[in-house]
This record gives structure tokens, C-alpha cells and sequence, in this order.
């Protein structure tokens, strides 16, 4: 029921995301289509109490549940991030705006971008872990939970490895073969000049 649940509020994300576009863009509607992906976070919210009903039922603490809290951490950390990417470009294709800008490739600027990312990354191994530490301490030392504390190893390690890789853009930084300097921009890809959904 658990995975069930996560699928279907993946694709519900993308359909109050697709949705809530059109009606901003396409239908020119703008306030019912804010109104619409401000329901994003209901989706979270459901699978977070489903998943705590289950445990409460006596469902064996397992993999499911770690993958719901790690679900809610990339949605957490994410979710308003991937929001605003796809706003950018369905404004510009339909809405007039001026294309947003692309992240910076080279130089500093692109260690920066980089280092964003990496913080978002670990903004969700923490919320996840976090979860993850919640649902153990529900379940109690008489149940199995092992596998919830495998996941927490598991997200921490996928932090490290992202924090290696955005390092590596500090330490090594790639030079702008033009000589330009930074690239196309100094931002992380989802500032627009027009209004933004925040």
C-alpha cells in the first residue's frame, strides 16, 4: 500500500504541476493555478500519515517506509526547486517571459551552483533521516528496525557522495574555454526575472 501510495503521489506532483501551469499560462488564470500547486504539499502530508497508520497497525517497519521518508526529504528539499525550473520554462514558452537563466558552467560560479545543489541534497538526507529516526523510536525496541536504520546509512552516504562530487568543482574549477569567465549565469537555474511562485 506504502509504494502504491508514493507512486501515485509522484504522479499526482506532476499533474497538479502540469495543471497548475495551464491554468496560469494557458488559461491565464494565474491565482487558480498558484492555488492548485499549493496543493503539492498535501501529497507529502498523506503519505507521511498513511505511513505512520501502517506502523500504527502493526505493518513490520521495512524498506517501504524508509523509501516513503526518503521520498518526502527529495520533495522537501526538491520539490519548490523543480517547481520553479518548470515554471521558468513554461512561462517563457507560453507566458512571454524571457528564457530563464541557464546554471553557470564554469569557474567559481559553477562550484557555487554546485554547492547549492549539494546543500538541497543534504537538506534531504536530513529530513529523511530525521523521519526515518521518528518511525524507529514509533516502532520501539521490540519491533525490527533495522532496515529504517539502513536507509538513514543509506541517505547520509548519498549525501557524502554528492558532497565529493560538488567539491570536486571548488578544488578542480573548469576553465571557460572562450576565457569569458563563469559562464551563462551566476544563479542556480531557477531565478527568473518575472514573478516568481514564492
Amino acid at each position: 500500500m506504502v509504494v502504491t501510495l508514493i507512486i501515485a503521489c509522484e504522479v499526482g506532483f506532476w499533474v497538479l504541476l502540469a495543471g497548475g501551469l495551464a491554468l496560469r499560462y494557458l488559461a491565464r488564470m494565474p491565482r487558480t493555478g498558484a492555488a492548485v500547486l499549493l496543493m503539492e504539499p498535501l501529497l507529502e502530508l498523506t503519505l507521511l500519515i498513511v505511513t505512520a497508520i501502517d506502523l500504527k497497525n502493526g505493518a513490520s517497519a521495512d524498506w517501504k517506509h524508509g523509501l516513503a521518508a526518503v521520498y518526502i526529504g527529495y520533495t522537501v528539499a526538491y520539490g519548490h526547486y523543480t517547481i520553479n525550473w518548470v515554471d521558468g520554462h513554461v512561462a517563457h514558452r507560453f507566458g512571454g517571459a524571457p528564457p530563464p537563466p541557464k546554471p553557470p558552467r564554469y569557474g567559481l560560479a559553477r562550484a557555487a551552483h554546485e554547492g547549492k545543489l549539494w546543500l538541497r541534497t543534504a537538506l534531504m538526507a536530513a529530513v529523511a533521516a530525521g523521519l526515518l529516526q521518528l518511525a524507529a523510536w514509533y516502532v520501539g525496541d521490540g519491533g525490527d528496525t533495522a532496515s529504517l536504520h539502513g536507509w538513514q546509512v543509506n541517505v547520509a552516504r548519498l549525501a557524502a557522495i554528492h558532497g565529493v562530487i560538488a567539491l570536486t568543482y571548488l578544488i578542480w574549477p573548469k576553465k571557460d574555454p572562450a576565457g569569458k569567465g563563469g559562464g551563462e549565469a551566476a544563479g542556480d537555474g531557477a531565478a527568473r526575472p518575472q514573478k516568481s511562485l514564492r
